[in-house]
């Protein structure tokens, strides 16, 4: 009895937080704010520690690479604050993360030549993605498409463009930058090619996606490092003890899936 009453209650302020929401010009500027400092926090971090884990303390950096080299995902919930102090959202809520993995014996330019074969991704990274296609290459700038879906007791279906742009920095290490430019959330799951919900009118679900990759090919293999911005609605008053924990899961839990498929993908014959 007290199981169905959570589940009822989830349920219920799954529906609250899924309902219509309007991303406003102002989490909008909050999140452009936020990814600027972070992006100035990469400059200046990239000559010295191209991967985070190079950063850590000795010990931790040590145990670090024992732990990625056995095959574990590392994962890490990061904050960019201004003057000390978090940066203000208002209706908004942003989620970032940074994972690394270990792809042992294969080559940075396998990892390239797979990740940039957007035709055939949601072969590999099914089922959170459905559709992927290239709209557009000139050298190493790419336009994409991808149809994304996330299921946490509700389904929710988004159609999503990106502008991906690789960097070669020397033959063992490249970077690529990922910044979502359309994101339209599906009206019926059941119906993938129907119609969209206005965009930045609709359940708030992800509003904004930016990725950061590093490939770092050493010790036998590639270390791959994906750090993931992304905007989401905030939680509606009154569900925040039942939901939040909930929905800032979901992040991480990308973040981790796309790492170990990417390294899966690429250890197969």
């Amino acid at each position: 009895m007290l199981r169905r009453v959570l589940v009822g209650a989830m349920v219920l302020g799954l529906s609250s937080a899924t309902s219509a929401a309007e991303l406003q010009p102002s989490t909008v500027a909050a999140f452009d704010h936020y990814v600027q400092l972070t992006e100035q926090r990469m400059a200046t971090e990239l000559p010295g520690s191209f991967l985070r884990i190079d950063s850590l303390p000795s010990d931790q950096r040590q145990a670090g690479y024992i732990r990625l080299l056995a095959g574990e995902v590392i994962t890490e919930q990061l904050q960019t604050l201004e003057n000390g102090k978090p940066i203000a959202v208002s209706s908004g809520m942003i989620h970032h993360w940074i994972g690394t993995a270990f792809v042992k014996g294969i080559t940075l330019q396998k990892t390239l030549t797979f990740l940039q074969d957007y035709d055939h991704q949601a072969k590999y990274y099914a089922p959170d993605v459905q559709t992927s296609k290239l709209l557009q290459r000139n050298g190493n700038d790419f336009k994409i498409f991808l149809r994304l879906r996330k299921h946490k007791v509700v389904t929710v279906l988004l159609n999503t463009e990106y502008d991906v742009k690789y960097t070669m920095l020397d033959p063992s290490r490249s970077a690529s930058r990922s910044v979502s430019t359309r994101i339209a959330e599906v009206e019926d799951t059941g119906n993938p090619d129907g119609a969209e919900k206005p965009v930045g009118k609709d359940s708030g679900y992800l509003w904004r996606l930016y990725s950061y990759w590093h490939f770092y090919e050493r010790d036998g293999g590639v270390y791959i490092q994906l750090e993931a911005i992304s905007l989401t609605r905030d939680i509606p008053t009154g569900f925040g003890w039942l939901i939040r924990p909930f929905v800032t899961s979901i992040p991480q839990e990308s973040l981790t899936f796309t790492l170990t498929h990417t390294r899966n993908a690429l250890q197969k014959p």
